[in-house]
């Protein structure tokens, strides 16, 4: 039985014809993100208070770090979130393809 090819593009190269693929990537990044702070968040038996009170800030900008909708966050936010869980961040370019 012959293999059938995939007829048509990729989700990819259809996010880049719409022009939305970095829009959806950074969406999906912010994602991860926050499942992993949350996770940490969890594991550590945080509250959000301490959380914040961890990172010298606002419950309210812990709030908005963790809104996975909202893609306005700064890097010193997440580091400041990174360090309190005693994690580091780790940001790289890579080739795309």
């Amino acid at each position: 039985m012959m293999k059938e090819k995939n007829i048509g593009s990729t989700l990819e190269d259809f996010l880049k014809e719409e022009n939305r693929y970095e829009e959806a990537q950074a969406q999906a990044i912010k994602r991860v993100l926050v499942w992993q702070l949350e996770e940490a968040i969890k594991k550590e038996k945080l509250t959000k208070s301490e959380m914040a009170r961890r990172m010298h800030t606002s419950r309210s900008q812990l709030d908005r770090l963790l809104d996975p909708d909202n893609q306005k966050i700064q890097l010193d936010t997440v580091i400041k979130a990174a360090t309190a869980i005693g994690k580091q961040i780790r940001i790289e370019l890579i080739d795309a393809a």
